[in-house]
């Protein structure tokens, strides 16, 4: 039986997320006064008393998110829990891969932090508010929504960021393109194509300036070698070489979260069990769809902890 952590992304946020975890465990504390530490401010009371606005904002969910998914990682670790004794993987959804890096040992919780403030602020900025947008499309085949955007881009940018499984793809890139490829999957036979409310078109092309940003300041972090193998969000293949997971991470900002490939490669490789680490049950949900046999279980609670300690011995 191989075990696989995964660790969630965007959307996964909630105000009060990770308060139990820290006033339960003293090394799930240490966490959130590693971020506030690192960024210089009190993120940790955004995360627990919000306001919820606050929290969503893309630059504070993402190290907020990174937070809870450490915190509850670390409280695995004071339970005597070997990441390289009892886990074979480790995948994190978008921002959750810096997560799974982070668990993996290969940068610091601190410079994750960073890292994430930086991506946040970066994805931001890259494309003016109200000039890109995201779309979900459920129930179409891909060739089709990709035909759709293939369609609508005409010189613009409109592309496939997220297949996450379950039939549900997100589409990405130019406003005026979007809704033109989210209506052309409508006639093609979509069961629902629904803009989304996000600030910017994460994981498109128009984010290479924030792909530059991430690449600069990588550039300038300490990296280790991972101690478990961490599956690319873009590659959908395992890797501990640090030069080409830095890689991986630049091509993410701009690249296809290949989430129900991730899925699908775990169970081809012997995974029989996903936990989910963190904040919410998004991966949890979506790996049912894509697996039915894959077994999932959260960890994002004390109890959650406690039964996850004695279930893997």
């Amino acid at each position: 039986m191989a075990i696989a952590f995964t660790f969630p992304g965007q959307g996964s946020q909630a105000v009060g997320m990770g308060k139990d975890l820290a006033e339960a465990f003293p090394e799930a504390r240490r966490v959130f006064e590693e971020v506030d530490d690192a960024l210089g401010e009190k993120l940790s009371r955004v995360i627990w008393e919000g306001p919820d606005e606050t929290l969503t904002l893309t630059a504070n969910a993402q190290p907020a998110l990174m937070a809870v998914s450490l915190a509850a990682f670390r409280a695995l670790e004071a339970g005597g829990l070997s990441l390289r004794n009892k886990v074979g993987y480790v995948a994190g959804h978008s921002l959750g891969e810096y997560s799974a890096l982070a668990a993996a040992g290969f940068f610091s919780v601190a410079d994750a932090a960073r890292l994430l403030r930086i991506r946040g602020n970066a994805m931001q900025s890259a494309v003016p508010v109200g000039e890109g947008a995201m779309a979900a499309i459920i129930g179409l085949e891909q060739g089709d929504v990709e035909a759709a955007c293939a369609e609508a881009a005409k010189g613009s940018v409109c592309q496939v960021a997220n297949d996450n499984g379950g039939g549900q793809l997100v589409i990405s890139g130019a406003k005026a393109a979007v809704e033109l490829a989210a209506r052309l999957c409508t006639e093609k036979g979509a069961k629902r194509a629904l803009m989304l409310q996000v600030s910017a078109p994460f994981h498109s092309a128009l984010m290479a300036p924030a792909a530059d940003a991430m690449r600069e300041a990588l550039a300038d972090v300490k990296k280790n070698a991972p101690v478990v193998p961490v599956v690319s969000n873009v590659s959908v293949e395992p890797s501990r070489d640090p030069d080409l997971i830095s890689a991986r991470l630049v091509e993410q900002v701009t690249g296809r979260v290949r989430w129900r490939e991730t899925v699908e490669w775990f169970g081809a490789n012997g995974v029989t069990t996903l936990y989910e680490v963190g904040a919410g049950k998004v991966l949890s949900g979506l790996a049912r769809r894509i697996n039915r046999d894959m077994a999932t279980a959260p960890i994002g609670t004390p109890a959650d902890v406690d039964a996850a300690l004695t279930a893997l011995g």
